[in-house]
């Protein structure tokens, strides 16, 4: 079986075991409509820059709920079948896959609701989206490769929450310097910069976990 076969028919498992549970997503986006309803109770009405910084804790932390599991909640005996039928590149590939889809599904219900619930103009609605739809990779590739490299440890949270400090911190401060300037209207070769920096981390990210994971998997 090619690695493109396994990676397919990982991406369908996941997507099947969440379908017939149900209860990781439901409370995923139970966290993201509270969340956004309680800073809504909070604030009332906030300005451009707290609209967008709040907007980005708030999938910041939703993209840890709902990434940190990846591995985390794979016993031995599933990895060690995974381990006898597929490729440690096609296993990692596909949990990357399928959290970037389920980020981006999770992205755009939150902008939706956010931007209902705080009406706010937003200058290049185009750039924006963009920004969202970059973010969503980004927290999904790396939290995915951080949570592959947790799961091999016994205390794996707190493990999770010291690697991902110094790559999230950087990429988020890029995020938000990137959707501010498309928020306020701004020429859009202004953010080329922040943008290609953005696009350079999840490839990078990206081609990292190919690399390195396959010697994880082997422990």
């Amino acid at each position: 079986m090619s690695t493109f076969s396994q990676v397919k028919f990982l991406v369908k498992k996941e997507i099947l075991l969440e379908w017939r549970s149900k209860y990781a997503i439901n409370g995923i986006l139970l966290y993201l409509v509270s969340t956004i309803f309680v800073c809504f109770l909070s604030f009332k009405k906030v300005d451009p820059i707290t609209w967008n910084a709040l907007f980005w804790i708030i999938m910041l932390f939703a993209s840890v709920n709902a990434i940190a599991k990846s591995f985390l909640q794979e016993n031995k005996g599933r990895q060690l079948y995974y381990y006898s039928i597929t490729s440690a590149k096609a296993i990692i590939l596909s949990k990357i896959i399928y959290n970037v889809l389920l980020m981006l599904i999770l992205s755009a219900i939150a902008i939706a609701f956010y931007s209902i619930v705080f009406k706010n103009q937003i200058g290049d609605v185009v750039f924006y989206l963009l920004s969202v739809f970059i973010g969503s990779i980004s927290f999904a590739s790396v939290f995915t490769m951080i949570s592959g490299i947790a799961a091999k440890a016994n205390n794996s949270g707190a493990l999770m929450a010291i690697l991902s400090f110094p790559v999230i911190i950087p990429l988020l401060m890029l995020l938000i310097k990137f959707s501010k300037n498309a928020m306020d209207g701004l020429q859009r070769d202004v953010s080329l910069d922040e943008l290609g920096v953005l696009i350079a981390i999840n490839i990078v990210v990206i081609t990292a976990s190919l690399i390195l994971f396959p010697f994880l998997w082997k422990e």
